[in-house]
């Protein structure tokens, strides 16, 4: 295998003119860069990019921490993340943490060892301080999840507005008994969700019931046993709003285990606006997260620090929609 050193012996000039060409600087001679180019094609020279971009304090790569890589709503956002990524010239790394603080910190070394040059978190395990010095030693951006207080940039959507608003169509379709499928967890999107579906039954005069509150972990099982559970209270709910789409799917097969129907008999509504949304039967009426441009501005927010522009943390809410399908009704409608 060819070295720098024998291109520099075949190009008759010296290894640090080799460097320039390579780094492309513009103090070498146009006839001095042909000749070391050809003596590149001439060896089949390959050059270490690893070692001359730790040289050079760059590696040109992102770490994405994820909790999990079973759910289907990170798939779009990874994808936006990886087409912004490319665009400017960086590839990622994905990692999953399995939400373990530990296994985050285990990658979080690769900033360290300067073999990443930012990271993008899904859903941080780090706490607040932690967090903080990670931001200081590199390019640091929440995406979607993230620690309130935390000096570190963050892309989301208001999730409490988004519930409140999933809860109130749900109201305004005439149900008043309105079960909540949440999960027992420290996420912030989770302690809004919960909020936004309180305050909409508050300002709609319906009295809070902890007993139409039942917990998943956002897995389809995990849905269907929490609707299990609100089905076989005496006073069933007249609807049920989970916070992700999968338990709401999962709630559905539970539904129609116990001899009900969806809609006319019990309304479904779910989060996320994953692709199976749309595919299931009935159609999965959802709130509906940008997930590409969540990905993409996530990348966005950390090209800016990486290119010096911005230091200072930007908090980014983009836009959401209450996208309506067959698995609600109001009251009084026929189902075609």
């Amino acid at each position: 295998m060819s070295t720098i050193q024998d291109v520099a012996k075949e190009a008759k000039v010296s290894v640090a003119t080799v460097s320039r060409v390579l780094n492309n600087s513009p103090l070498v001679l146009p006839d001095t860069r042909q000749s070391v180019l050809e003596a590149i094609r001439i060896l089949n020279y390959q050059p270490n990019l690893l070692g001359r971009n730790l040289r050079r304090t760059e590696t040109k790569m992102i770490l994405v921490l994820l909790p999990t890589i079973a759910n289907p709503f990170y798939s779009r956002l990874v994808k936006g993340i990886e087409d912004a990524a490319h665009a400017g010239g960086y590839n990622i790394m994905l990692c999953n943490t399995d939400s373990d603080k530990s296994r985050e910190e285990v990658y979080l070394e690769l900033l360290k060892k300067r073999l990443a040059d930012g990271v993008i978190f899904m859903a941080p395990e780090l706490d607040v301080a932690d967090l903080d010095r990670t931001s200081l030693i590199s390019p640091t951006v929440q995406c979607c999840e993230y620690r309130e207080g935390a000096k570190v940039s963050h892309v989301s959507i208001d999730n409490f507005a988004a519930a409140k608003d999933a809860v109130e169509y749900l109201i305004k379709c005439g149900c008043s008994r309105i079960g909540h499928i949440s999960c027992k967890n420290r996420f912030v999107s989770t302690i809004q969700r919960k909020n936004g579906y309180r305050k909409a039954l508050e300002e709609a005069g319906i009295s809070f019931d902890p007993e139409l509150t039942a917990y998943g972990d956002y897995g389809f099982n995990s849905g269907y046993k929490a609707a299990k559970k609100l089905l076989s209270l005496n006073n069933r709910p007249e609807a049920i709003f989970a916070i992700s789409d999968i338990m709401a799917i999962g709630a559905i097969k539970a539904i129609r285990e116990n001899g009900l129907r969806i809609p006319s008999d019990i309304s479904v509504m779910g989060f996320d606006d994953i692709s199976f949304a749309l595919m299931y039967d009935p159609p999965l009426s959802t709130v509906s997260q940008p997930k590409y441009e969540l990905g993409k501005t996530a990348v966005e927010l950390l090209m800016r620090q990486l290119d010096k522009q911005n230091k200072e943390p930007e908090d980014i809410i983009l836009p959401y929609k209450l996208v309506i399908r067959g698995s609600t009704i109001k009251k009084g409608e026929n189902i075609q």
